[in-house]
């Protein structure tokens, strides 16, 4: 992954590929281990980073009753909207 990021900060993507942001979807409740920490830190120093907080209902393919605002960031990124309670488009 880091090879390919470096590529892309470096010019060398391919035409018409825009990175706008890595997402990280956190893979468990609680906060993330230090070693995590530090490499989301390398991460942000080569591309946008934005962080999704552990959803229990996204384990097992259902719909969340709530979203957390950070959905409402990565939909304004992506020129997107949500649509509907708990859906996201």
């Amino acid at each position: 992954m880091s090879q390919a990021l470096g590529a892309l900060k470096d010019g060398r993507a391919p035409q018409g590929l825009d990175l706008l942001a890595v997402v990280l979807v956190a893979d468990a409740p609680g906060r993330l281990p230090l070693g995590l920490l530090r490499r989301i830190r390398v991460l942000r120093s080569a591309v946008p980073v934005r962080r999704v907080p552990w959803i229990p209902a996204w384990r097992t393919g259902a719909t969340p009753k709530v979203l957390p605002r950070q959905l409402d960031r990565l939909a304004e990124l992506v020129g997107g909207a949500r649509h509907g309670e708990g859906a996201v488009s």
